[in-house]
């Protein structure tokens, strides 16, 4: 028994296995205790994800590397092998195979990097992860507000970027346009109402129309884009129950939700302050009483039926 083991060790074979094994086991864990010691060293979130990425790539092509110095004069026998496998690993790992080539799409095209917002496959989350394979977001929606994480985390293949649709919500341009209605009953003080709007608009949204413009410019110099106006803006239509007042500004796409309730929350004060000059209006149902009737009984007719 120990001669046979002898021969295989002997093996040249098995002495570049052993060695690949060997030289694998030593760089895992040193990318491991590197990746460690970045994430003990380093306080900034996003700096540390993308050294932790960086060193994890620096792993695969060392791995890669070694193998082929290893396996250097046989690299030609290990191509033909390759070539005769590879039709059929390429049909069992279709799957695979999209997801990688996804993540190069990804990648080279920055369809969207870690941290931003994007809606994929009828998913909308913060994009917390991207490996080779899948792309992990922490939900937003659901059971939830639509800008409010509910506490799953998604994970999605690379392949859906090579089909799907991908609405990024903070690349190149990280703003929303949103808007909020008022609707006031017929009769109060239009124009009174419409320079309130545009008061309040002015005073919680001044201090974003500067960097909104900054972004917006920066966009138009990548892509295709009108000099569109990004400045608040109140416009009126009536319909047949009151008028109505729509408020349309730009928000940062993180601050929609809190930007919406302290606009509704000043506007309703300002509302109390006006009083009967600008009433909010809302759908009423008025009932309109029947129109009396009565019911005399003939006393003749009644006395013959007797």
């Amino acid at each position: 028994m120990g001669v046979e083991w002898q021969q295989l060790l002997a093996e040249p074979l098995v002495i570049r296995a052993i060695l690949v094994l060997l030289g694998l086991l030593t760089i895992f864990l040193a990318v491991r205790l590197i990746q460690r010691s970045v994430t003990q060293r380093v306080e900034v979130p996003h700096a540390r994800y993308r050294i932790r990425k960086i060193i994890a790539l620096g792993g695969y092509l060392l791995i890669v590397l070694f193998i082929s110095l290893v396996f250097s004069d046989q690299l030609g026998h290990l191509a033909v092998a390759l070539g005769v496998i590879g039709a059929g690993v390429a049909f069992a790992l279709q799957e695979i195979i999209a997801s990688l080539g996804g993540w190069v799409a990804i990648t080279l095209g920055r369809y969207y990097q870690v941290g931003d917002r994007i809606l994929i496959n009828g998913i909308l989350g913060d994009v917390i992860d991207i490996n080779s394979l899948r792309t992990t977001l922490m939900e937003c929606g659901g059971w939830v507000g639509a800008d409010l994480y509910n506490g799953r985390i998604v994970r999605i293949p690379n392949s859906s970027a090579l089909g799907d649709p991908i609405y990024n919500y903070s690349a190149d341009f990280p703003y929303l346009w949103d808007e909020i209605t008022l609707p006031i009953k017929y009769g109060g003080d239009a124009r009174e109402a419409r320079t309130m709007l545009e008061r309040v608009a002015d005073e919680l949204l001044g201090e974003h129309i500067q960097p909104t413009k900054r972004a917006w410019q920066t966009a138009r110099r990548v892509y295709m884009l009108d000099d569109e106006r990004v400045e608040p803006t109140v416009t009126l239509q009536a319909n047949d129950n009151w008028i109505e007042f729509t408020l349309r500004y730009v928000i940062d796409y993180r601050q929609r939700r809190q930007m919406k309730d302290l606009l509704y929350t000043r506007i309703l004060e300002e509302v109390d302050q006006l009083g009967a000059r600008a009433e909010i209006a809302s759908t009423t149902i008025q009932l309109v009483d029947p129109a009396p009737f009565s019911v005399r009984l003939d006393k003749s007719k009644e006395d013959a039926q007797r």
